[in-house]
């Protein structure tokens, strides 16, 4: 857990940014309270054999709200992670899941591990152990919470998660649904591992379809040509950097890691640089860009968009004077403290935050559960007769026309939708629905003067009307 001097804990600072919301809202002190509250928290030590001796490892698991079931989060391997961290995630997913209507509660998990330090075969014999402890103490069922990878886990982790449930409840025919973000060939959905960078991406592109937002950033037109400064080459960056680079032409000027960073003004080969780390496990010596070894001090260099996207607590009371992007867009989880997000408001800097711009990830671990859950892949029904129609649409063409329509168009009009298409038209229709929905509630009500606030406004509005439909206050 990342701790600032003179400056509220993560969890800390999501509760300061809620009760911000909740004192525009006017909201009940008991409402609130209920909201705010976590409503189950379980830690775990259990003992593994590891080379011949005996660790005892230490995990959390917590449920923030279960208003909506299931309960959905990742769970992180860390050698940081601890309780505080674990439930201030939780509840971020609670909001989070909000805001782009997506029907889940909060949760998360994290054990206390370097995943560096063990072996697949060690890290397999403690994520089932792990997993057991979580499924027998009820805190891991397609029904009731259910996680997806985070920092320090991947595919890999969720299928052996998965398996594990599997053998302890075999009469289960929903168990592939205990978890996502699986691999495909376990269960897993086309579009899961780029969704959350596909997420940033398209809700950069949603803020730059509104030519009066745009212009408070102190910008304008499309996203061609604007400069971006990303932290944090992980899943979640390589992706945002890749799509944003490749398709809406940003150029990406300036790379963070925890090595350093590299810079080039003209711009850096995502994908180049992607494969220059996975051969050399380094940015060092990657010959398409300088480095400059402080890359924390890359934060403040100039350019129109920043996008953390490593861990919390990246921008703090120290440094957030010194920012000079015009528009920052959160991929990572509370990357900006509350004390820095006052700063960087009363400076006119547009934030667009983290528990709107990262649930590109929560978004399609739903399609992935649903996709479970009804035991069928999307699109298997209709992709065929989507050709057909399309088919006979360009064949229509051509009668009305007496002109022969070209081998490509034909194509590309008959090309029946897969799941990995769908799966992006659900992602963008998301992203692009919840903006808009953030956006009339800041434009609505004059005491709401960011994104931030706009967004939990719009997500505890979301989560009161469900508590007051059961009854809860």
């Amino acid at each position: 857990m990342i701790t600032i001097a003179n400056e509220p804990s993560f969890r800390e600072s999501v509760d300061l940014m809620v009760d911000r919301a909740m004192t525009v809202m006017n909201l009940d002190g008991g409402a609130a309270a209920a909201i705010k509250s976590c409503d189950s928290l379980l830690q775990v030590q259990f003992p593994v054999k590891i080379r011949g001796k005996i660790e005892v490892f230490t995990g959390w698991r917590a449920t923030h709200s279960s208003h909506r079931l299931p309960s959905k989060g990742g769970i992180r391997y860390a050698p940081y992670a601890d309780q505080d961290e674990v439930e201030a995630l939780a509840a971020l997913m609670t909001y989070k899941c909000a805001i782009v209507d997506v029907p889940f509660g909060g949760s998360k998990g994290a054990l206390l591990i370097d995943p560096e330090q063990y072996e697949r075969d060690e890290l397999e014999m403690i994520t089932r152990r792990f997993a057991h402890e979580l499924i027998r103490k009820g805190f891991l069922s397609p029904s009731t919470n259910v996680p997806a990878p985070d920092v320090g886990t991947g595919q890999r982790e969720m299928a052996w998660i998965a398996d594990t449930y599997k053998h302890l409840h075999p009469e289960d025919i929903n168990y592939i649904a205990c978890v996502t973000g699986k691999p495909l060939h376990h269960g897993g959905i086309h579009g899961r591992v780029e969704a959350t960078g596909r997420g940033v991406q398209y809700g950069l592109r949603e803020f730059f379809r509104h030519p009066e937002d745009v212009k408070t950033a102190n910008l304008s037109g499309f996203l061609q040509g604007k400069t971006c400064v990303i932290q944090g080459l992980g899943n979640v960056g390589y992706h945002a950097a890749k799509f944003l680079s490749e398709e809406d032409g940003v150029i990406i000027t300036a790379v963070i890691e925890r090595d350093g960073a590299l810079i080039n003004d003209e711009g850096i080969n995502i994908e180049d640089l992607y494969q220059h780390i996975n051969a050399h496990g380094s940015i060092i010596n990657f010959p398409g860009a300088t480095l400059e070894e402080n890359g924390a001090a890359v934060l403040e260099k100039e350019c129109d968009i920043l996008i953390p996207a490593a861990l919390e607590s990246q921008i703090t009371l120290k440094n957030a004077e010194r920012i000079q992007a015009k528009l920052i867009i959160e991929a990572a989880n509370g990357p900006i403290t509350y004390g820095a997000d006052e700063i960087l408001n009363k400076k006119g800097t547009i934030i667009i935050p983290d528990a709107y711009a990262n649930a590109g990830g929560v978004t399609v671990s739903y399609f992935e559960w649903i996709r479970n859950i009804s035991h069928i892949r999307l699109g298997r029904m209709s992709k065929r007769h989507d050709e057909t129609q399309g088919m006979q649409m360009a064949a229509m063409l051509e009668e009305l026309t007496g002109s022969k329509i070209s081998e490509n168009l034909r194509k590309s009009v008959a090309r029946g939708a897969d799941e990995l298409d769908l799966v992006r038209s659900g992602l963008d229709d998301t992203m692009r629905t919840a903006y808009q929905q953030i956006r009339e509630t800041l434009t609505s009500n004059d005491n709401i003067n960011d994104l931030r606030t706009a967004s939990y406004v719009t997500s505890i509005t979301k989560i009161a009307r469900s508590y007051l439909d059961i009854g809860v206050y």
